[in-house]
């Protein structure tokens, strides 16, 4: 948390603050982009380097990104539920996001910070932002270890066939894991042992 505030911090004092971006490559693309000035517009550096000339809030770009940062926060509250629930009752999270994916949240952080680096990318924003993936990932392998303890055999087969990061469409049919009545995955298998795995 404390690396993710910096991220936003770092973002936020650029946007309305000091503009240390701007002013760097500024001084160095000036002349090449003209619209890369000490401004608010200015800092909307996507429109710069390709010349948008329209309101920098309406490009390509400043679009993507409202879909990107909506998403994350919707992924984020809609996952949060789901292990709330999961939590409450002492089960594993498999429904909703975590059916398509085994760290949503992480996923939908990772959203909010693209949409910002779509919207107005720093210098600064953009060295951490790696910084910030290598974290997330270290810390999703670290607690996927704990929950593989706490849940063993279930644990395995959901993450067999769930992502960490990338989504994928959950199986239905034969293949499907439900719950029985204790809350523990059965799986079932295919007859057809020909069934290779992509």
């Amino acid at each position: 948390m404390g690396a993710y505030s910096a991220f936003m911090v770092a973002l936020f004092t650029e946007m309305y603050g000091t503009p240390l971006t701007i002013y760097l490559l500024g001084s160095w693309l000036g002349n090449q982009f003209p619209l890369l000035k000490d401004s608010h517009a200015g800092g909307h550096l996507w429109n710069d380097l390709t010349n948008w000339q329209g309101d920098p809030h309406l490009s390509p770009f400043h679009l993507a990104s409202y879909v990107a940062v909506g998403l994350g926060f919707w992924l984020i509250a809609a996952a949060w539920k789901v292990l709330h629930e999961a939590a409450q009752k002492d089960r594993l999270a498999m429904t909703g996001p975590y059916a398509w994916v085994r760290h949503p949240q992480y996923d939908g952080f990772l959203l909010i910070m693209i949409g910002f680096l779509l919207q107005w990318p720093t210098i600064p924003a953009l060295i951490m932002f790696p910084v910030l993936v290598y974290v997330y990932v270290r810390l999703a392998r670290s607690g996927e270890r704990e929950v593989a303890k706490e849940f063993g055999e279930q644990w395995a087969a959901y993450a067999a066939n769930t992502p960490a990061f990338w989504p994928k469409r959950p199986r239905s049919g034969p293949t499907s894991r439900k719950p029985d009545a204790s809350g523990t995955v059965r799986s079932a298998r295919r007859s057809d042992s020909r069934v290779t795995r992509r």
